[in-house]
């Protein structure tokens, strides 16, 4: 008996790429498409399992759905004179009816029930124009972080960008005429929240001082009431104090 060809569809094909540089985790992708009415049971295996990391390795596709294989490759000092070596084989078997014990199902399977697709690894280094753009992304971030930091201080620029980006898209004048009122119009916004925020803040400072000044009024208020209090009780006691010793006096005059 032949043996079966493989009932899913690889996407790539062939070759799993790498795009360096390798001083990091590099990540690439595999689809797996099961175009069958059956549910296939699918497991990935390699020949360097120490250097990859793949997520999921093995699993059941249902009929029509599609899975994405995530195959991590660890750092290395890459050399690009020495040649991959590495491959990568899918093997799937159309499922039972009732999966309970996948290492079972794998352990019992027959050879001609097995379906295999073999794929190459390549590494790659990045091309000049990705250097090139990385290093003007790089350069970008600085900006765009400040502009996060500072968006009433970004409207500016942003507007700016705006006008020099529809004049590379080649507009006409009474489009860049538009532009540029926009432009006008954000930075007389832009000043008019600046003064309405510094308004709000002296008339938060002044409120304030006016309520710190009627607390003080408050409390010189306090402190003279109880002054009077406590003058007037001495008096009030030596008023009381005559009227008895004028009390006893009498009675012993009389």
């Amino acid at each position: 008996m032949s043996k079966l060809d493989q009932i899913l569809v690889l996407d790539p094909p062939c070759d799993l790429k790498f795009k360096g540089p390798f001083t990091d985790v590099v990540t690439t992708n595999l689809k797996l498409k099961n175009p069958s009415d059956r549910r296939v049971c699918f497991k990935v295996k390699t020949t360097a399992p120490r250097r990859y990391c793949v997520r999921p390795n093995s699993g059941v596709i249902d009929p029509g759905a599609t899975v994405f294989i995530s195959v991590m490759l660890q750092p290395f000092d890459y050399d690009p004179n020495e040649k991959s070596k590495h491959k990568f084989m899918v093997q799937t078997i159309f499922a039972p009816s009732a999966v309970s014990d996948m290492d079972a199902l794998w352990k019992d399977a027959k050879p001609d029930d097995l379906m295999d697709s073999k794929l190459r690894c390549v590494f790659e280094l990045p091309s000049e124009n990705d250097k090139v753009n990385d290093v003007e992304a790089t350069k970008a971030a600085p900006v765009m972080n400040s502009a996060k930091a500072d968006p009433t201080a970004a409207s500016v620029p942003a507007a700016a960008a705006a006008a020099a980006a529809a004049a590379a898209a080649g507009l006409d004048d009474t489009e860049m005429k538009k532009v540029q009122e926009k432009c006008k119009r954000l930075q007389s916004e832009m000043s008019k929240l600046v003064e309405e925020n510094r308004q709000l803040k002296d008339d938060g400072l002044r409120m304030r001082k006016v309520a710190r000044s009627d607390h003080m009024t408050t409390n010189s208020t306090g402190l003279l009431g109880r002054e009077a209090s406590a003058t007037s009780l001495p008096s009030l006691l030596v008023v009381i104090a005559a009227i008895f010793i004028g009390f006893f006096l009498g009675k012993f005059i009389l």
